[in-house]
């Protein structure tokens, strides 16, 4: 195993890998309530579908830690479910058969530009000083979800966003957040975890001894609430796809949409993760990107073969890879934690989404150390990549704040008489974004 894995090689053991795997899969295992619990909107079963995302997190991590030996985990992506449920099928009224069937056809588009290099080259297209822009974006992006699972932050009418209410809930948070402080500060090994679990502790008296948790736990007043051991799978969503209807005319603009989107999900995850754990080959590119992109396109393809939104892959894997993971060990590690939890997913109630929240905070505190690389004398280079780390968090859309900083970058260095500097691949993606832009 250390040989295939070559952990030696890359600076890491056996049990830091298994410590980044728990961390990894405990940073993402949100995603096994929430994806259903959207997907179910566009009347898909609730539980048919918490059986599908199960078996894609598992096997696609699997897949990446063996076949492409990343750290990064994959999983059902957020934004793309979303877009699924409220415009594909309420907004546009495509019945979700048909709308597995476009999930499907953009990975078979995904798997093709992966095998022919297409998407390799789009990586190798994106300007290095944008790069860092997106991966300081990606880690604001990953702090700010943290404090508001934690409520810390709230939406308001006012300023748009603002500071939530001093409670017990958010008192607790701040004592879990600082506890995972002192621990990562003083280089605790498994810091993170030992941070979700001292925070998940804290958290059980809410509700039961003191405090009401109702109005940000859908009515729960305990935080922490245990809702049985086992559940059975339910695989009825199984091959309920529907492969040719998907593919009629008018529902290219849906298929194309699920490709771009998770087409730069993906690559913002590599080239984010490569910079924050340095997993770059000497080129500086992200190690076994066409191998990896590869894994996602299977994701994505089977994902709607099982019945979900497309797979991709997941920056919460930083998490994972600021303990310590370097290899593909713990992508392994973590996709063997999914399987289990086909029959016990109500264990999952357990870790509230305060417990997970500091974790997050830390890795977008790792995650911006990129900023420091960009050249903010040389404003056509600084001016894309600060819209790529300021966008994407505000926007909260990964895919919103490349396209703005890919379409800058072509803009400025164009009017600044510096067109040498832009590959010509990334004037395609560029014509795409703008198409994108539209069809949103």
């Amino acid at each position: 195993m250390q040989k295939f894995f070559k952990l030696k090689e890359l600076g890491s053991d056996f049990k830091t890998e298994i410590l980044a795997g728990i961390t990894t899969f405990l940073a993402t295992m949100y995603i096994i309530i929430v994806n259903p619990s959207i997907l179910a909107q566009a009347g898909m079963p609730f539980s048919g579908v918490l059986t599908a995302t199960i078996l894609v997190s598992a096997f696609s991590s699997i897949m990446m830690g063996i076949y492409a030996k990343n750290p990064i985990v994959l999983a059902p992506g957020m934004g793309i479910n979303a877009f699924f449920t409220y415009t594909v099928v309420i907004g546009m009224g495509v019945d979700w058969h048909i709308a597995l069937g476009a999930v499907f056809w953009s990975g078979i588009i995904f798997l093709l530009l992966s095998v022919f290099h297409v998407r390799t080259l789009i990586v190798k297209s994106i300007p290095q000083q944008v790069r860092y822009g997106i991966a300081v974006g990606i880690g604001l992006f990953i702090a700010l979800i943290g404090f508001i699972n934690a409520k810390f932050i709230v939406a308001n009418s006012a300023t748009i966003v603002g500071l939530g209410e001093m409670n017990l809930i958010t008192i607790t948070f701040l004592i879990g957040l600082t506890v995972t402080f002192i621990l990562v500060i003083k280089k605790i090994k498994g810091a993170l975890i030992l941070g979700i679990i001292f925070t998940t502790l804290l958290s059980i008296p809410i509700g039961r001894f003191y405090g009401d948790a109702s109005t940000i736990n859908f009515g729960v007043p305990t935080l922490v609430t245990w809702k049985g051991l086992f559940a059975m799978p339910d695989f009825s969503l199984i091959l309920t796809l529907n492969f040719v209807e998907s593919l009629k005319l008018s529902l290219l603009p849906v298929v194309f949409s699920f490709l771009f989107t998770d087409m730069f999900d993906s690559l913002s995850t590599l080239i984010g993760v490569a910079e924050a754990g340095n997993l770059k080959d000497k080129e500086g590119e992200p190690l076994r990107i066409r191998e990896s992109l590869i894994v996602d396109s299977f994701a994505s393809f089977f994902s709607g073969i099982v019945g979900t939104s497309s797979g991709t892959c997941y920056i919460e894997s930083a998490a994972g890879i600021e303990e310590g993971g370097r290899t593909g060990l713990t992508a392994v590690v973590a996709g063997l934690l999914f399987l289990p939890f086909i029959f016990l997913s109500p264990v999952l109630s357990i870790v509230p989404s305060i417990a997970t929240a500091p974790a997050l905070i830390l890795v977008g505190v790792f995650m911006t150390s990129p900023i420091l690389k960009v050249n903010w004398k040389k404003l056509d280079d600084a001016i894309p990549a600060f819209l790529g780390m300021f966008l994407i968090p505000l926007t909260f859309s990964i895919t919103q704040g490349i396209i703005w900083s890919f379409l800058s970058f072509t803009v400025i260095k164009i009017a600044v008489g510096k067109a040498k500097e832009i590959h010509w691949m990334l004037l395609v993606i560029d014509a795409f974004a703008i198409l994108a832009l539209f069809l949103k």
